[in-house]
């Protein structure tokens, strides 16, 4: 469905009324509402379960709370609109020619999407191809960004394929054929060749999911309970050769540093396993005010507190409220929200001689920040969350497949700790190597490798979704001054 889903929409957009060749565009205003209705369809099919969150740990009434959802998905589909807008402008400017536009606008909607107040680049359109794992490739040379560009542009051609006739038909559905057939040939004998499962140093990675409720995780009365599950399943782990043991997000219903007792008793238990272990935990900086992070630490065979990451994207409404002034309207939500500080660097994680970095919980949707780690000597990608907050819905499902693509954009396995799932490993091309299911206690044992080798994509970066972005503004400011001009 993802190489066509973008077909309908610029059909419409490009103002196709019935007969071959003829696209006389929208206005800017009409294409806008395609885009955003499309957009908005989209989008609560997708983050519809953002609604029960809010409403279930936010504290807010079940109709203010999928207002908030409402809000959200309102929100990202404007970028869609401002996309569409600008599509249907230029075919109305240019003829069938203004569709070329389109993988441009779609591309800097997207990325503006995911940088913009912070960012939220939840579900963009390239991620969608991830298990098509030949095309997928792509974004190993150009990024995910890249990905939808290019199904943005075989949209395009169907498109004009489908409404247009003689020379133009032919030519356009052919360059739609030779587009998907050459990148599906590269990327089946880019993960034929496999290189990347042979190179680097292997290493055994244990994934601890210990499947604790988000009612269950901050009882202090179940503390024990939780301490000794712990235990239990990371004996297990290193039972089953694991060099090394993640912990998911917020594991100790605890900050580790601040209960001398519990920290005491979770590096007992690294000296006596002999293997490092990832673990996330809340973190207090004292001072005036104090300061207090969603932190992951890594503690060495001895026990010894080996690194630090704090982590860099926060979830809004999640762990910070944004204009928390003017938001008095869900004042429960901003009572309930705990007020998390952004760490400001990527922090390299010693596995013996070797480094990771880490991802904690949404941040592993943000391509750039992976990127990053990468460029900081990252030689594995590792990713701790608590999905409990979602409940039984598809976001577990769509989090592992968005961060199942940053091992592909890296060329990079990827070991990935949840708490109630899905814990499991990717290789280096997006394919589970192995993977747990969601809501059962699991244990993971399977073998990773640290790699130095760079891909494309984290040599150049976004610059796709840069040149995209500059390649729209023009197109916006040259249409803007021939509207003026007429």
């Amino acid at each position: 469905m993802a190489l066509c889903a973008a077909v309908p929409l610029l059909v419409a957009v490009s103002g196709w009324r019935g007969r071959p060749g003829v696209h006389r565009g929208q206005p800017f205003r009409r294409a806008a509402a395609l885009g955003a209705t499309a957009g908005l369809v989209h989008y609560l099919g997708t983050i519809y379960w953002t609604g029960a969150v809010v409403s279930q740990f936010g504290g807010l009434p079940a109709i203010v709370a999928w207002l908030c959802a409402l809000a959200l998905a309102l929100y990202m589909s404007m970028y869609t609109a401002l996309a569409c807008g600008l599509i249907g402008a230029a075919v109305q400017r240019l003829g069938t020619r203004g569709l070329a536009l389109a993988p441009f606008a779609w591309v800097a909607g997207e990325f503006a999407r995911g940088h913009v107040l912070g960012g939220f680049p939840w579900i963009p359109l390239g991620s969608a191809v991830v298990t098509l794992v030949p095309v997928a490739q792509l974004a190993s040379v150009l990024g995910v960004y890249g990905v939808s560009g290019f199904l943005v542009t075989l949209a395009a051609l169907v498109a004009v394929a489908l409404t247009t006739d003689g020379r133009l038909r032919i030519l356009s559905a052919a360059a739609a054929v030779a587009l998907l057939t050459g990148v599906s040939v590269w990327g089946a004998a880019r993960v034929a060749d496999g290189r990347l499962t042979r190179e680097g140093t292997p290493y055994t990675v244990g994934l601890v999911q210990p499947n604790i409720s988000q009612e269950q995780k901050w009882d202090r009365r179940l503390a024990g309970d939780i301490a000794r599950r712990f235990d239990r399943l990371t004996r297990e782990a290193v039972a089953g050769g694991a060099q090394a043991v993640l912990w998911p997000e917020s594991s100790t219903p605890y900050m580790f540093d601040e209960d001398p007792v519990q920290a005491a008793a979770i590096r007992a238990l690294v000296q006596q396993t002999g293997v490092p272990l990832l673990f996330g935990t809340d973190e207090v900086e004292r001072g005036t005010p104090n300061r207090f992070y969603n932190s992951a630490f890594v503690l060495d065979p001895t026990g010894a507190t080996a690194a630090v990451y704090r982590k860099i994207q926060l979830v809004p409404f999640g762990e910070f409220v944004p204009l928390k002034d003017l938001l008095f309207f869900v004042s429960p939500l901003v009572d309930a929200v705990a007020d998390f500080k952004p760490g400001e660097r990527v922090t390299m994680l010693p596995f013996g001689e070797h480094m990771a970095s880490t991802a904690i919980c949404y941040e592993v949707v943000y391509p750039h920040l992976i990127r990053r780690a990468v460029l900081e000597g990252a030689e594995l990608l590792t990713t701790i969350t608590n999905d409990a907050w979602y409940g039984e819905s598809s976001a577990p499902f769509q989090h592992w497949e968005l961060a199942s693509m940053r091992a592909i954009e890296q060329g990079r396995y990827l070991a990935r700790a949840a708490n109630t799932g899905i814990s499991g490993i990717v290789d280096p091309y997006g394919r589970a190597v192995v993977k747990t299911a969601v809501f059962e206690e699991a244990v993971v044992t399977a073998q990773v490798r640290f790699l130095q080798s760079r891909t494309v994509y984290a040599t150049i970066g976004d610059a796709v979704a840069l040149m995209s972005l500059a390649v729209t503004a023009l197109t916006a400011l040259w249409l803007l001054a021939s509207a003026r001009r007429a």
